[in-house]
């Protein structure tokens, strides 16, 4: 994942801690949804629509969405990047051996130079 990528993740991740904050701040002054269309405030989204909390959690909202896209288009993988890491992945998977054939190997290289040492001697 590029600098880039990272930044926006966690901007995005503060965003959204942020605007979780901001929701549960916020008191209930109007009835909600059940206001708008029963009619029980003046305007059809309340009477504090102007207030600073709410404007501040409009904007982030917005930002919020809009860094969602963001990230999503940054973090986008094509189909050859994800052919060669899957290409990457098997050859390592058949290059790599177990402990147990490694032990093998060295037990039979120890085996190996404790005849020729022997041979050697004699």
């Amino acid at each position: 994942m590029s600098i880039l990528g990272i930044i926006l993740l966690v901007l995005f991740c503060i965003i959204a801690l942020l605007l979780i904050f901001l929701v549960s701040v916020q008191g209930e002054n109007s009835v909600g949804l059940g206001g708008i269309f029963g009619g029980g405030s003046e305007s059809a989204f309340g009477s504090n629509t102007s207030s600073v909390l709410t404007r501040v959690t409009t904007i982030l909202t917005i930002v919020f969405m809009v860094l969602s896209l963001v990230v999503a288009v940054v973090n986008k993988s094509s189909d050859e990047e994800l052919l060669a890491a899957q290409t990457a992945a098997e050859s390592t998977s058949v290059e790599s051996t177990s402990w147990v054939d490694d032990a093998a190997a060295a037990d039979a290289a120890d085996a190996s130079a404790e005849v020729s040492a022997e041979t050697a001697a004699e």
